[in-house]
């Protein structure tokens, strides 16, 4: 029998159980619909993620507490370890170790409520110094940011973030007026305008004070949670990284560079390490989403099953006039591979919509340039994988219903 015929008499069969051919196809479709969903976000975060880095200049490097590691767990509580200290940075500071460092900028941070009179807010607490301003390009909505005197004498000021003065203000004047972190009291010297959230922290969600005070009064801590440098050239990147390893040593007396307790960065490194990262929690979550496209597969094989069981005389009818076992397998393998075909198609293309869609309200939620990113190579992915899924769970239930005795089939009830 011509293969043009049996897609005809596939394609009828399947028109004859218009429903029940959807139902079957809803669990390819939603499995590459997820696929598509989750790659094209987790492709857009990181390319968020990463031209925040790139905005940064070329001539930044960070050090990280913690012995340099490639691993996700490690990365992650990097910022958790105590091993840069004042010390470390006064030592990085003298011209005599690191000739090439224009500026030094000392992080601590920490989640916490910020409370107004009755009213709260769950938000993020940042302690650096007055040269953060210039370095993220801060400008303010309303009044300034502190100097380097309030750094210097502790000085119990802050700036807040958009969100934090509307949910703690409304649209009543915030600058001038008290809010209290732990058992701290700051006085809010500056509103910051509204701004997307970044890499970095959500300036939104933020309380800025002087590190010193953060550290002294709210964090009772003596170690840093990062330092950001500046180099004044580029071309002196790679000996300043040298030189502050050098210095990092002396300061914490290693002497085997295998026994190292920080991390140097330079923005190559960090990009890559974002990138490593921000791949494998999506291919991770892409790999959870597949697992519906297995579900899908074995709905499909029980269906084809029920299918071969209904049409057991039409297989006999065939078979008597004619219809050989290998006419009968490419009938039902072709209707398989149709369904699972067609559920990736649909599948791809809500995906795309729904990605599209997402990269909109996450562009807005965010106050953020996010870009919105088709994953291409996942939808050819998909397809090939929903072929497979035909072939794989309909080659059972097809070669069953060929091997169907003519007579015994005719005769079925």
């Amino acid at each position: 029998m011509k293969i043009t015929n049996t897609i005809k008499i596939s394609l009828a069969g399947l028109k004859a159980n218009k429903l029940r051919s959807a139902l079957t196809m809803l669990g390819i479709i939603i499995g590459i619909t997820a696929i598509i969903l989750v790659v094209s976000i987790g492709n857009g975060a990181q390319g968020l993620i990463l031209g925040e880095i790139q905005s940064m200049g070329s001539r930044t490097l960070t050090i990280e507490p913690g012995a340099p590691s490639s691993g996700f767990m490690d990365s992650m509580m990097s910022a958790f370890r105590d091993s840069i200290k004042e010390k470390d940075m006064d030592a990085l500071k003298k011209k005599s170790n690191v000739p090439h460092l224009k500026s030094i900028i000392p992080i601590v941070f920490t989640s916490d409520n910020i409370n107004y009179q009755s009213e709260s807010f769950a938000g993020t607490i940042l302690g650096s110094s007055e040269k953060i301003a210039d370095f993220y390009s801060i400008k303010m909505e309303s009044g300034f940011f502190f100097t380097d005197d309030d750094v210097k004498g502790k000085t119990d000021v802050c700036v807040i973030g958009s969100k934090v003065k509307t949910e703690l203000f409304g649209d009543n004047e915030a600058v001038g007026e008290k809010i209290r972190v732990k058992n701290k009291t700051l006085r809010i010297i500056g509103v910051l305008p509204e701004k997307g959230g970044g890499f970095s922290f959500n300036y939104n969600t933020a309380v800025i004070a002087p590190y010193t005070t953060v550290m002294d009064y709210i964090l009772i801590q003596k170690h840093y949670n990062e330092l950001i440098l500046e180099v004044d050239d580029e071309k002196y990147i790679d000996q300043t990284v040298e030189d502050i390893k050098i210095t990092m040593r002396n300061s914490h007396s290693i002497t085997d560079p295998e026994k190292d307790d920080f991390n140097v960065m330079t923005q190559k490194d960090l990009m890559k390490t974002v990138g490593t990262v921000t791949s494998v929690l999506t291919l991770f979550l892409a790999m959870v989403a597949a697992i519906s496209l297995l579900v899908g597969g074995v709905g499909i094989m029980n269906i084809m099953f029920v299918s071969v069981t209904e049409r057991t005389k039409e297989i006999g009818l065939r078979k008597a006039l004619g219809a050989t076992n290998g006419d009968v397998l490419q009938q039902f393998l072709f209707e398989a591979i149709y369904l699972t075909m067609v559920g990736g198609i649909i599948g791809i293309l809500f995906g795309g919509a729904l990605s599209f869609l997402a990269s909109i309200v996450l562009s807005s939620a965010l106050s953020s340039g996010w870009n919105f990113s088709f994953p291409y190579s996942a939808a050819l992915l998909g397809i090939g994988v929903s072929a497979f899924i035909g072939i794989v769970f309909g080659i059972y239930p097809a070669y069953q219903a060929s091997r169907k005795n003519p007579i015994e089939a005719l005769r079925y009830e």
